[in-house]
């Protein structure tokens, strides 16, 4: 498949089969994203795939704590408050996931049994865990990003669906202490992957994109 095939058919998976990716195949993509670029080439990222067992063990470990209705305590600062053209398009993105899904805007216990399925994984077989050593701040992050872009599209290439998850960074403790990291690693985000349930509504969901003339100044 052509990358721009790639890109043009990618979209965020909310509902995933039980199917599970072999081990051989998820050592052979997870290698190649190591090809990933990195701010001199330190390659920040540790990733922790979990699957199995384990997954459920932890889906049910962070739906327990999120049951508690604390706020979320990430380990890195990205508690943005969208304003203007970004919050319309985060609005935008909620309503077009929702009303596929049937559920009214002042539906909020329907609202937040939908965002509560985040934490469950979206019933995918696998998940990923985003980490890298807090003291790298920004520049850490943005090496993961385009680690993890590389990995989705690594995926995608292979018919493996997935869904990038920044609320899979909002309560960290509980998967550190999963995964025994040491204080100093970071959770950032994480992504569920496996393949597609197409039948979900949820998967019909799809979202725009802004004009290339309102994104790219060429000079």
């Amino acid at each position: 498949m052509a990358l721009s095939d790639i890109l043009n058919s990618r979209y965020s998976v909310r509902a995933f089969k039980k199917d599970a990716v072999e081990p051989a195949q998820l050592q052979e993509i997870f290698s190649l994203a190591q090809q990933a670029p990195s701010n001199c080439n330190v390659q920040p990222w540790q990733t922790y795939v979990v699957s199995g067992a384990r997954k459920d063990e932890l889906k049910n470990r962070l739906i327990a704590e999120v049951m508690k209705q604390q706020p979320p305590a990430p380990d890195f600062d990205w508690k943005i408050a969208y304003q203007g053209i970004h919050r319309e398009r985060q609005f935008g993105s909620a309503n077009a996931l929702y009303s596929s899904m049937g559920i009214e805007r002042d539906d909020k216990m329907k609202r937040n049994m939908a965002m509560l399925r985040n934490w469950a994984f979206f019933d995918a077989p696998h998940v990923a865990f985003f980490t890298m050593d807090k003291y790298l701040g920004i520049m850490g992050a943005v090496d993961v990003g385009i680690y993890a872009q590389t990995l989705t599209l690594l995926l995608k290439e292979r018919g493996i669906d997935s869904c990038m998850q920044g609320a899979l960074g909002q309560f960290p403790d509980v998967v550190r202490s999963f995964l025994e990291l040491p204080e100093e690693r970071g959770i950032l985000f994480g992504m569920s992957f496996g393949y597609a349930d197409e039948d979900a509504a949820a998967n019909k969901t799809r979202t725009d994109r802004a004009d290339i003339g309102d994104a790219v100044c060429f000079l």
